[in-house]
């Protein structure tokens, strides 16, 4: 492990990392369970989205693991996949296109090549290390915001103030506060509160044992019958359930029904509409990498003295042949995950963390029913708490800088939170784009109670 990871040069250890690779994948564990949510909708099958979304996320990481050796765990993107299901697949089948998912999958597999290329000359590389130092850690401060924000609508701590006068939506505010009485609501502050104290006391695994801790009382909630299960109002049970359990069948769905499933006649016959496709997944999911490797990176001290993230063009690989990787096998575009920083603030540093979580995917693959049961309450204390701490980069800004600089990052820190979108934040010197929005919890599902803990 030492000489692969070079941890006692980085001042880790094997425990720390395998503790950091616990945390990172519980914190993102709902991506297996919201991507066949999301995709199915698209006319896929959702064992196999299942599989897909587990096995791309192991490829991606291990690259990650031992080709750049940072603690950077990937997956399915949200907000990409939305587009993907919603969006592209939709406009294609107005069309008359026989499987239009077939086509969007294609335009993933474009999207990673062309990433490959771009990482190859570098041209990703340049653009991490030369944003400025401002914007690097509004970014950052921006994110840990963002994480806020995520895990507060999560656990419904946070939801929309909206309501019907008729035929139309009123809103007096863009949020408001949940239902603080909610067995979800107050799950979520204990965890919160009992982070911080293991954390005041320098536990080591705080806030991996936060996560466990909280999902236990959980389950004495709903035992007790405080916390009351009623799917149609998307509020599930939080207990594994073993029904129809069939080891390998989501493999072998995977295999036989979305692996190399390709269109590529239509690239030819429609080149220009295919092109747009990919400029869309293209261009948001370059900002969104950018902004997550600078915000991981910012956390975990892993710049240098000029700012610069070392070997980040062998990260920017990983990420791209994730996202090729993840198009074979028939998923959505594969990215780098801001849920990194939960396992980056249990001390991990290296490719071992990053390791731990995709033999964790792999091992998903057969125990899927424990992983799903994990509620979007019992990782919002972890999300909360990382985005507290990396907050405090705020305080790191030059607000007496050239005031481009300082504008920057300020809009780096406002928007990337305000705009639920990494890439509105870290692009904000560029052109606008459409935004991916990156709500991982439960952006696009009314289940805000079950698993769906994004980063």
């Amino acid at each position: 492990m030492e000489k692969l990871f070079k941890l006692k040069e980085n001042g880790t250890n094997v425990r720390t990392e395998i503790v950091a690779g616990i945390t990172t994948f519980l914190a993102m564990a709902y991506i297996l369970a919201v991507n066949p949510s999301i995709l199915s909708a698209a006319g896929m099958d959702s064992q196999a989205i299942f599989a897909a979304t587990a096995v791309s996320a192991a490829f991606a990481t291990l690259i990650m693991a031992f080709f750049a050796n940072y603690p950077v765990v990937l997956a399915s993107g949200m907000g990409l996949n939305a587009y993907f299901a919603f969006t592209v697949v939709p406009n294609l089948a107005k069309d008359g296109i026989t499987d239009p998912w077939k086509v969007a999958l294609t335009a993933i597999l474009c999207e990673g090549v062309i990433f490959i290329i771009l990482s190859i000359f570098k041209f990703r590389e340049t653009l991490v290390n030369k944003v400025p130092q401002n914007l690097k850690l509004g970014i950052s401060a921006g994110i840990g915001l963002f994480i806020v924000i995520v895990g507060f609508k999560g656990a419904g701590i946070v939801t929309t103030d909206a309501f019907f006068n008729g035929s139309e939506v009123e809103s007096s505010t863009l949020v408001k506060m949940g239902d603080i009485g909610s067995p979800q609501v107050v799950l979520a502050l204990l965890g919160i509160l009992i982070i911080a104290a293991l954390w005041h006391f320098k536990v080591k695994g705080a806030i991996l044992i936060g996560i466990l801790l909280t999902w236990i009382f959980g389950i004495i909630a709903e035992l007790s019958g405080w916390y009351v299960v009623d799917a149609a109002h998307g509020v599930y049970s939080v207990i594994p359930s073993f029904d129809n359990y069939a080891v390998f069948k989501p493999v072998e769905q995977m295999a036989t029904k979305t692996a190399f499933q390709f269109d590529f006649g239509f690239v030819g016959s429609h080149f220009l509409d295919f092109a747009v496709i990919v400029f869309a997944f293209l261009f948001v999911d370059l900002f969104d990498t950018v902004g997550t490797l600078i915000g991981v990176a910012q956390e975990g001290k892993l710049l240098n003295e000029k700012g610069e993230l070392p070997r980040v063009g062998r990260a920017l690989m990983a990420d791209a042949l994730g996202t090729v990787g993840g198009a074979c096998l028939g998923t959505s575009t594969v990215t780098s995950y801001v849920e990194s920083t939960t396992g980056v603030a249990e001390g991990g540093k290296t490719g071992l963390t990053a390791l731990t979580s995709a033999v964790l995917f792999l091992l998903a693959l057969p125990l899927y029913p424990i992983f799903l049961a994990i509620p979007s309450f019992a990782t919002t204390p972890a999300l909360v708490f990382v985005g507290l701490l990396m907050l405090k980069n705020v305080t790191k800004m030059n607000f007496d800088a050239d005031i481009a600089d300082t504008v920057g990052g300020f809009f780096a820190t406002s928007q990337t939170a305000l705009c639920s979108a990494l890439s509105h934040g870290s692009s904000s010197r560029s052109s606008p784009a459409k935004s991916r929005r990156f709500t991982p919890l439960c952006g696009f599902r009314s289940d805000c109670s079950r698993s769906g803990s994004s980063l």
